[in-house]
């Protein structure tokens, strides 16, 4: 086995999150890695780590959280279709998001804004409550 050969079951872990699609730019990955969040395999490590095939990575994006398993290796940006290809989504990662995404939803039409502003009055009347 050559050098070579051995690279190419290999590759940065910023790469291949920019290449996977979950960050837009390889710089916007390493912030989120150098933050701490990105795992990989349980522990909290830096951009240039290699990352290899069946390594387990838990990613936190906004208010979402993925555990992914690498299936698949590129250093480079293709299609989103291609891209999902590169991990596969545990079972309990993607029910926890569908049920993250459905408290998040309901939580917006509880909280939905009023039809139209406040007037003088009202405005008002919300300073002094806000008051006390």
């Amino acid at each position: 086995m050559s050098i070579q050969d051995s690279d190419a079951d290999k590759i940065r872990l910023d790469k291949w999150l920019w290449a996977a699609r979950f960050f837009k730019t390889r710089s916007l990955a390493s912030v989120a890695i150098n933050g701490g969040h990105v795992h990989l395999n349980g522990s909290r490590v830096k951009p240039s780590r290699s990352v290899k095939l069946d390594d387990e990575l838990r990613i936190k994006k906004d208010k979402v959280e993925f555990t992914v398993h690498i299936r698949g290796l590129s250093d480079r940006r293709g299609p989103a279709a291609l891209a999902q290809t590169l991990y596969e989504e545990t079972e309990a990662s993607r029910s926890q998001r569908e049920t993250q995404s459905e408290q998040r939803r309901l939580m917006a039409v509880a909280g939905a804004r009023p039809d139209k502003r406040p007037s003088k009055r009202d405005r008002r009347h919300i300073i002094r409550f806000r008051r006390g």
